[in-house]
């Protein structure tokens, strides 16, 4: 039985949406903090999600002079159901019990599926949490590539000298990007007292250079490349290396290397550590869903646009394939992606690879299937509200594809 959902592929809406009025501009919104504690309504956190550049300063985005057309699939998206933690599921229940508020489906780069929920439309920008670390990654990737950024293996204060003499010294690119740099850090969102809300409040006050200040003041807690700890901070500091090595604004270098030649069909925002700051490279860019579908296939494509290579070749795999770190320890973490894991459900991965952000955001990435699956999700607190494992229903998208 095919499934009722509403098959989106509104090709004039879509190329009109960048000039209308934006459509949720005048909704009530929550505030940062209670977002991040999870305190949020569920009526309120869709608001939120989808006005986050409301919330701090930010920076634009610029889309270029062309679109990449999204056609849709000769072979849209048909029934999908799959097993995940113990139980039975369909694609109804997806968007459901893991309160998605857009999916797109690409296959080949064609449309199978495209819908939205909660008022969401082909214009809204949805908040991305940390898919932008991946967004960041692929930036030092294209860094790398024009030879601005000259290694992975370069101590960062190479390109940071305020670093010297603190715990991030001998701490490589590389190490940043693993987040193996041995620097202590508490992650908890939740948490009042953890160093990822320290960081949330040096952002909330808005003042320049608060932010690399108190990543400058942590203290050492191992040696760098030994031990993995996921660390927001840490992506600020590699923004700023990207911005030194470069020398322009991320946003402006994502702008000009990619969201400009992929054929993006909005311009995106992305927050600021102050006004006119630095950007908060481990979050806050607000973006179309097909635009993030757009950065997906540029990814997909291991970052060839009209025959030249804005990454280095192969960057893509080597982003998004686990990592060793110094005494072999194995991470199932690459370059800011996260490789796909086997499940119960789920036991061949196929060497797919995610971006992945608090709150529910996706990109699932495929090479084998040549699949792409952008999932925004609506859910009211950080963590934990993923009933059903979602990299089990990106799975059984590709299966149902083939």
């Amino acid at each position: 039985m095919r499934l009722p959902v509403r098959l989106l592929c509104l090709a004039l809406l879509s190329a009109h949406a960048a000039a209308d009025p934006y459509p949720h501009a005048n909704e009530p919104i929550g505030g940062v903090r209670e977002l991040y504690s999870g305190a949020l309504t569920p009526d309120l956190a869709v608001a939120t999600a989808r006005n986050i550049d409301r919330l701090f300063a930010t920076r634009t985005i610029r889309r270029g002079s062309h679109v990449r057309p999204l056609p849709p699939a000769a072979r849209p998206l048909g029934p999908v159901r799959f097993r995940s933690r113990g139980r039975d599921w369909d694609l109804v229940d997806y968007l459901a019990v893991n309160r998605v508020a857009s999916l797109l489906v690409l296959k080949n780069g064609e449309v199978a599926l495209e819908l939205y929920q909660y008022g969401n439309t082909p214009a809204t920008r949805w908040m991305s949490m940390s898919v932008a670390k991946s967004v960041t990654a692929t930036l030092i990737g294209a860094a790398l590539q024009q030879g601005r950024l000259h290694s992975l293996d370069d101590d960062l204060t190479r390109y940071l000298p305020q670093f010297r003499g603190t715990a991030y010294e001998g701490v490589t690119v590389r190490d940043l990007l693993l987040m193996s740099s041995g620097v202590r850090w508490d992650e908890t969102y939740t948490s009042p007292a953890s160093d990822r809300r320290a960081l949330l409040e040096a952002q909330i006050a808005q003042r320049p250079g608060a932010a690399l200040e108190l990543m400058r003041r942590l203290p050492r807690a191992a040696p760098p490349g030994t031990v993995n700890n996921y660390n927001t901070g840490e992506t600020m500091v590699a923004g700023a290396v990207l911005a030194a090595a470069t020398g322009q604004h991320v946003a402006d270098y994502l702008s000009e290397r990619i969201w400009a030649r992929v054929g993006m069909e909005s311009d995106a925002t992305w927050w600021l550590d102050a006004p006119n700051g630095l950007e908060v490279a481990g979050s806050g860019i607000a973006a179309t869903l097909r635009d993030y579908g757009r950065f997906a296939l540029f990814c997909l494509d291991d970052g060839v646009v009209n025959g030249e290579h804005l990454l280095p070749p192969g960057w893509m795999q080597e982003a998004g394939s686990r990592k060793a770190l110094k005494g072999g320890q194995m991470l199932d973490y690459g370059y800011y992606w996260w490789p796909a894991v086997a499940t119960e459900a789920t036991p061949d991965p196929e060497g797919a690879y995610l971006a992945e952000g608090i709150f529910g955001q996706y990109l699932y990435l495929n090479p084998r299937e040549h699949v792409v699956v952008v999932a925004l999700s609506a859910r009211s607190k950080p963590e934990g509200m993923d009933v059903i494992d979602d990299l089990d229903f990106f799975a059984a998208v590709a299966r149902a594809l083939r």
